[in-house]
């Protein structure tokens, strides 16, 4: 595996997925699991009939055991793999979730195995984007595109990936006989959204190998053609060139990326609002917001964990210390 992270590194992250057949899905999620907690590696996993896909972090050694143990399965020797790094565990919770789709479209019978665009790697990327006369299209959600995208792409103004057929109908025609190239995080949506155009016709479809991460991980920064930082799904938030932490934090309310102007604007209250989501949530909502980031406070001055397995296990020890204590 090839891992060359700083042993000052305490943790990799790895996203990781791959469409292949997993009719057993439902019977791989417990081994899965008790693998992953064994291992106390975090994130989320996503197994669907279509396969795996998901985001998990943990000591290097764990990390390699878990991808050995999804290789040794034998169907999923063509892994989609990025590794970066964090000095925190970036997430706080493990979970293994079944699923209609690992990446949802809402449309039957779109298969990427048998049908999708053409792989581009990112060392050719810049190339096919410079061309004249190339479509470029960020398949992302609208907060994604807003914190970081390429020079040039359309921003399809989507809030969920299942809106992406809607905008497709409404919008692509005019480029049916144009070659189209597709982009995302990791690459697991292009691998949709370029079957998906495959099947209504569209014939000269490409995407990002490995997608703006891989990207990032492997083309100079100065000869990037990539504006912003990449937004992540984890407690990093956003990432740069060579897959650096970026400069965004987080609004706990809402869960959109926030700037420290943000945080210092009138409208932004910590844990509970910021200005895209102030004034949107309902006075109950606001409430329990405000006693949660209360406990949190609380945790955090005792040292402990308020969110997360850890918390869980904490809470757990004091019941069952307080009940023994009972008696």
């Amino acid at each position: 595996m090839p891992f060359d992270f700083k042993l000052r590194i305490m943790f990799v992250v790895c996203a990781l997925y791959q469409f292949t057949r997993l009719d057993d899905f439902t019977q791989f999620r417990a081994p899965l699991y008790k693998l992953m907690a064994t291992l106390e590696v975090k994130g989320t996993i996503l197994l669907a009939s279509e396969g795996l896909n998901g985001t998990i972090a943990g000591t290097q050694v764990a990390i390699e055991k878990v991808v050995q143990f999804l290789r040794n399965d034998g169907r999923f020797n063509n892994l989609e793999i990025k590794f970066s790094q964090s000095k925190t565990l970036p997430f706080k919770r493990l979970k293994v979730k079944l699923k209609k789709e690992i990446v949802t479209l809402g449309i039957a019978n779109i298969d990427p195995i048998a049908a999708n665009g053409i792989y581009v790697a990112p060392k050719d990327w810049n190339a096919l984007i410079s061309e004249p006369g190339v479509v470029l299209i960020d398949t992302r959600n609208n907060y994604e595109y807003e914190i970081g995208s390429f020079k040039g792409a359309i921003n399809p103004n989507t809030e969920a990936f299942r809106e992406f057929p809607t905008y497709t109908k409404n919008n692509l025609e005019q480029y049916r006989t144009k070659k189209i190239a597709m982009f995302c995080t990791g690459g697991i949506r292009c691998e949709k959204s370029t079957a998906y155009l495959k099947s209504q016709g569209f014939e000269t479809v490409y995407h990002l190998h490995g997608g703006i991460l891989k990207y990032l991980a492997s083309v100079d920064k100065s000869q990037s053609l990539w504006e912003g930082e990449c937004f992540v799904f984890d407690d990093r938030v956003s990432l740069g060139h060579n897959l650096e932490q970026g400069k965004y934090d987080q609004c706990h309310a809402c869960r959109y990326p926030i700037t420290d102007k943000d945080k210092n604007h009138p409208n932004y209250e910590k844990g509970i609002s910021c200005p895209r989501c102030y004034n949107l949530r309902s006075p109950s909502q606001v409430s329990r917001y405000r006693q949660r980031q209360y406990q949190i406070e609380l945790a955090k001055a005792r040292g402990e964990e308020h969110l997360g397995d850890n918390a869980a296990q904490i809470i757990k020890a004091k019941i069952k210390k307080k009940a023994t204590q009972q008696y």
